[in-house]
């Protein structure tokens, strides 16, 4: 445990380098006689590794080359000056030099390195993968304490490819922890940490092998490898799992002679605080790739675990309208239709009859006429075999060697053969323009999931050759981006963490939930090992909550045969609140009408500001999580320096108990604190001296609200931006931003024309000349508020005469 709360959740790249230059000791690099490198800290060696290249089907280790060159300079990179090596290993007889980069940071505990593949070789050479990192030996990595007291927390394909679980280094995991993108090994005994994690993904996949030997109350690390490399890999075990070996391509990129071919590059980072080096990582992602990250945090409905393909017009309107009529006065506007209303993967424009006789674009009407924000599902770039695209043109689809689509799998059960389409076909850009198109300017969409991603991020021939799997997915995601325009929100679901970063608003960060306590404590992993990716990558979306005591027996992977007890939906819709992004109820809605103690969970106002406020609380024990837990169980969120939420959940089928220390939550030894239980009005106040005690049964969860009482309470302070003047009839944007360390709840605008909108951005017009007093409201914890007034100076008047000479076509983009 630790006792400082995200502190990088939304700093800049300058702060964060002030910051870790304050708080961290820095990493040490060298270069070894043999051309290998090490990293460490305080002294000590960490890791010792090398380069190498798989290139025409042979792996070329650095040390196999007899020469290697060595050159040192002052550099600047991603996280400001540093010592930069660059060497280069050449001599090797008919076979490309190798070169890397090596940047270790001035007082900081971070490096970067990027290797790359020199063709010198006179002709054309092939490369399918590139290793950066290359490390064997025990006690390689060396974090100052017994290797078996390791513990690794290795991210994984997409969010649920595998589940996400934090495991001891000894665990049967075939004597491999295989990541996807990075990897953090903490020693539960030292309390040191190395972290390493991809910062790029122009368009290899990264991929990180930790092998270990031994038995598993002494395990050892026996080697530690990092490719730049394809997908095929972790499709094998996907979407390619059932299909014929020809359709099974390994990546293999051709470099014409006196050309070069790098890898990604890889941040690695040797700590005591791996809570900091997980949130520098997340802020470098978001600096770097531009991240899409002032999206609110939606609350809606979704209809996905409510009825999974069962979905239908006149449950989807029921739905609809109650939830405008119950729940929209409390923030929840948008209602999502999942999978089932289409007719085929693929055809997403296309309604299935049997379900929406009428169509999607009347029922989308009434729910925009209900005050709700429509959203839909989409596989953007899956296509079924019934779907118009496959039987009018499988040329659009991506190819094996043969020239054949390959086959990527089912819908459900061997059902509905599966291909992929080639994001680079002309055609099928064409296909996705006016798909997304449709959706948004016929349909009225302004919230799309887009799923299954990570099964059609396949190796194969594409209409634009050598293209990656990793590239084909970012060229149809800015199709796709450029298609909707800015204002429509997306949300990446069964991807690769960081390749959609850039292009979409929100991320699923955890395995599907359901109406199980056990869909729950799945997906708690997920929710707690990726909480810094929220506002750092995208928005988080940590799947809906369930709360009702509705049961689903045909579905194999959500059958829920009793209904959830009022303890496991609290742990549901608990766990949502503790990611701090999108809050979605998967209930049949109507269940809740004479439900009053659920209905109230929904209603909570502590849990609804804990989405508001938009941060994802911080997983106090995510690599120190005790055996009887047996996974991260405590999360705690600081709201403001005067209050705080504690959450604790009793993960396992016993009962539990909890001594929490006051500096562990970051919170003053010496404050009088005012403990109440947010799901329990009625229960009993906690008093805290240096901690706080918690029992707990099986299947619960306490979340507690703590104010330190020697904190006043005070108002949000805030910022507005924009003009100050404009014509009548014309488009005007606003927005807020919160500028002190007590938050806003939400932004109240009145624009003194008797219009009143809610929101951090939002947009007016007037329709009369004059100047106007416009009054913003910031309404915070404690029912504090702050205000601003400033003048809009509006001109002009609206003309009414004919003008044809001004009228122009409008063309759908």
């Amino acid at each position: 445990m630790r006792g400082r709360l995200g502190y990088f959740a939304f700093a800049g790249v300058a702060g964060l380098v002030s910051g870790l230059q304050a708080q961290q000791s820095a990493l040490s690099a060298s270069i070894h006689a043999d051309g290998s490198y090490s990293i460490g800290s305080s002294g000590s060696t960490v890791l010792t590794a090398s380069v190498a290249a798989k290139v025409n089907g042979q792996w070329l280790q650095a040390s196999s080359y007899p020469h290697h060159e060595v050159k040192k300079a002052a550099g600047q990179g991603y996280l400001g000056q540093s010592e930069e090596w660059r060497v280069t290993f050449s001599g090797l007889q008919g076979q490309p030099d190798l070169a890397y980069r090596l940047r270790a940071y001035s007082g900081q505990p971070f490096a970067d390195i990027q290797v790359t593949v020199h063709n010198g070789t006179g002709a054309q050479i092939h490369v399918q993968a590139i290793r950066v990192m290359e490390a064997s030996g025990d006690g390689n990595p060396a974090l100052g304490g017994p290797q078996q007291e390791d513990r690794v927390l290795s991210d994984s394909f997409s969010e649920d490819r595998p589940g996400m679980r934090i495991h001891d280094l000894g665990d049967d995991m075939d004597q491999m922890h295989r990541a996807v993108g990075s990897q953090l090994i903490y020693n539960l005994q030292s309390h040191r940490s190395i972290f390493l994690g991809a910062v790029t993904s122009d368009r290899f996949l990264t991929i990180l092998r930790l092998h270990t030997a031994g038995s598993s109350d002494a395990a050892h690390v026996s080697a530690w490898e990092v490719d730049c490399a394809g997908t095929t890999e972790l499709e094998l075990e996907n979407s390619l799992r059932h299909s014929p070996e020809k359709d099974r391509i390994e990546l293999s990129l051709p470099v014409e002679a006196g050309a070069d071919l790098s890898s990604e590059t890889l941040a690695m980072s040797v700590g005591e605080d791996y809570h900091k080096q997980l949130e520098t990582y997340g802020s470098l992602i978001r600096e770097i790739h531009h991240a899409r990250v002032s999206a609110p945090p939606l609350m809606g409905w979704w209809s996905w675990t409510s009825y999974y393909f069962g979905v239908a017009q006149g449950t989807a309107l029921t739905n609809a309208e109650w939830e405008s009529e119950h729940l929209k006065k409390y923030g929840y506007d948008l209602f999502h239709i999942d999978e089932g209303y289409q007719y085929a993967r693929g055809e997403y424009t296309t309604p299935d009859e049997h379900q929406f006789p009428d169509g999607m674009t009347p029922l989308e009407y009434q729910v925009r006429g209900l005050g709700l924000t429509p959203g839909i599902w989409t596989a953007p770039f899956e296509v079924s075999e019934r779907a118009w695209v496959y039987q009018n043109h499988p040329d659009w689809l991506v190819k094996n060697a043969q020239g054949e689509p390959i086959h990527a799998g089912h819908v459900s059960d061997d059902t509905d053969q599966l291909y992929v389409l080639d994001t680079t076909n002309p055609g099928a850009q064409q296909y996705l323009r006016a798909t997304y198109a449709k959706l948004v300017r016929q349909w009225g969409i302004h919230y799309i999931k887009m799923d299954f991603m990570d099964d059609t991020a396949i190796e194969g021939y594409y209409y634009k050759p050598n293209t990656t799997a990793m590239e084909a997915q970012r060229i149809g995601l800015e199709i796709i981006r450029d298609t909707v325009g800015p204002h429509v929100f997306l949300d990446k679901d069964g991807s690769v963490m960081m390749n959609p970063v850039g292009y979409v608003d929100y991320g699923r960060v955890s395995q599907d939930t359901g109406h199980t306590f056990g869909a729950s404590k799945d997906a708690a992993t997920g929710i707690a090992a990726r909480y810094y990716m929220n506002r750092n990558f995208f928005v988080a979306d940590p799947d809906a909550f369930t709360v009702s005591t509705q049961t689903i027996r045909d579905q194999s992977w959500h059958e829920s045969k009793r209904p959830a007890s009022l303890q496991e939906a609290e742990v549901s819709i608990a766990l949502a609140a503790v990611s701090g992004g999108m809050f979605e109820i998967g209930d049949d809605l109507p269940t809740l009408e004479n439900e009053p103690q659920r209905l109230a969970l929904i209603e909570n106002r502590d849990l609804i500001d804990m989405i508001r406020i938009g941060r994802a609380a911080d997983p106090v024990d995510l690599m120190t999580y005790s055996p009887a837990d047996g996974q991260p169980s405590v999360f705690c969120l600081k709201e403001s320096p005067r209050q705080s939420i504690l959450v604790v959940f009793d993960w396992s089928e016993q009962s539990t108990t909890h001594d929490l220390r006051l500096e562990d939550l970051g919170l003053p030894v010496a404050g009088r604190y005012d403990i109440t239980d947010v799901l329990d009005s009625n229960a009993a106040a906690l008093k805290a001296s240096s901690g706080i005690h918690l029992a707990l049964g099986p299947h619960t969860v306490r979340v507690l609200k703590i104010v330190n009482e020697d904190v006043p309470a005070q108002a949000p302070t805030f910022e507005t931006e924009h003009a100050e003047a404009g014509g009548t009839g014309a488009d005007m944007d606003f927005s807020a931003h919160g500028t002190g360390a007590y938050p806003t709840v939400w932004y109240s605008w009145n624009f003194g024309d008797g219009v009143e909108q809610k929101g951090t951005q939002v947009s007016h017009s007037w329709t009369q000349p004059g100047d106007y007093q416009v009054h913003v409201t910031a309404s915070g914890l404690d029912d504090k508020t702050g205000e601003k007034v400033f003048t809009m100076h509006v001109t002009g008047a609206i003309s009414t005469s004919f003008h044809p000479a001004l009228n122009k076509r409008f063309e759908q983009k």
